[in-house]
């Protein structure tokens, strides 16, 4: 995953963490780094529209191109806080997989290949979608199992 996606995966987890219930006071704390580094160093990053709906595809990929124009994938300490939001919130909160999973609507593409997909959840929800060439989903492992191993950080 490029480092821009971390990060944008870290705010959606880190948010909709904030929705629930069992939100650690470890898991509020290291989304309040990410969101500090941000606001310091990429003060033109708006992550409100992710926090209000962490799970749409669509607005974590406007955050991912606003966090591109912005040169945050080439700031290393905010994509190791990042890495270490996505580990805290394996730990301390997994159900939020289910939220942040892959979730697509209203999909309009040539092709589409998702890959390597586990969660807790239900892991791929598509509605509808038209894909004109080959659509190709492999690796799902979701519903009632182990959940899958925590995000490694990396320095």
């Amino acid at each position: 995953m490029e480092p821009v996606s971390i990060v944008a995966a870290a705010i959606a987890a880190g948010a909709a963490a904030g929705l629930t219930d069992t939100t650690k006071k470890a898991v509020a704390d290291a989304y309040t780094a990410v969101k500090k580094l941000l606001a310091v160093r990429h003060d033109s990053v708006d992550v409100r529209s992710v926090e209000r709906d962490p799970g749409s595809v669509a607005r974590r990929a406007v955050l991912v191109e606003d966090l591109q124009q912005a040169g945050a994938g080439g700031d290393e300490e905010l994509v190791a806080a990042a890495r270490q939001l996505l580990v805290v919130v394996q730990q301390h909160a997994p159900q939020i997989e289910q939220i942040i999973g892959v979730r697509l609507r209203e999909v309009r593409a040539g092709e589409l290949e998702i890959t390597d997909i586990a969660s807790t959840g239900s892991g791929v929800d598509i509605d509808n979608a038209t894909v004109t060439g080959s659509m190709k989903i492999a690796g799902v492992r979701a519903g009632a199992q182990e959940p899958p191993d925590p995000p490694v950080a990396r320095s």
